[in-house]
């Protein structure tokens, strides 16, 4: 994804920073997102945030349930629900891997970052993972404190 981050359509529309803090990430995968009209504008526009949301293995399908996605004043009758079931797109080859790992004690699917793609596509990169315990939280804070104290360090000292 780095070349696609050099690309002028690329664009993040969303992003879960607590993500990485509160969770463990195994593995990411990215995907596609069923999207209506009215949905595809108000996303244009950087109104959503999929901080609340998760992903769910549902009847053989994967769905990201709790995503808001604002809806715009001038849609009128076509407009939508702000936090509707929305449903990804994964190859069934895919799927069947993402069922097995959530199927393990502890494992969820947490989405990561929601962007459009070179093409101009919304995707949606869903992390698996499993949930951080308070002192796992605490050590990577500790971490990330003491990384932040080694560049000022290293800093003043050069």
């Amino acid at each position: 994804m780095a070349n696609d981050r050099d690309n002028k359509n690329y664009k993040v529309i969303a992003e879960n920073r607590r993500a990485r803090f509160d969770y463990f990430i195994e593995s990411d995968l990215e995907v596609g997102i069923m999207l209506t009209g009215s949905e595809v504008k108000s996303l244009r526009t950087g109104q959503s945030n999929i901080a609340e949301s998760y992903a769910s293995v549902e009847n053989g399908e994967l769905w990201l349930i709790n995503a808001h996605i604002a809806a715009l004043s001038n849609a009128g009758v076509f407009g939508h629900e702000e936090r509707r079931r929305r449903k990804l797109l994964v190859s069934k080859r895919e799927l069947s891997r993402l069922w097995q790992a959530i199927g393990r004690e502890g494992m969820t699917l947490v989405p990561l970052v929601m962007y459009f793609n070179h093409r101009g596509l919304v995707k949606l990169k869903i992390g698996v993972a499993k949930g951080k315990k308070v002192a796992d939280k605490r050590e990577t804070s500790a971490k990330r404190d003491w990384n932040r104290q080694k560049q000022r360090l290293l800093k003043q000292g050069g």
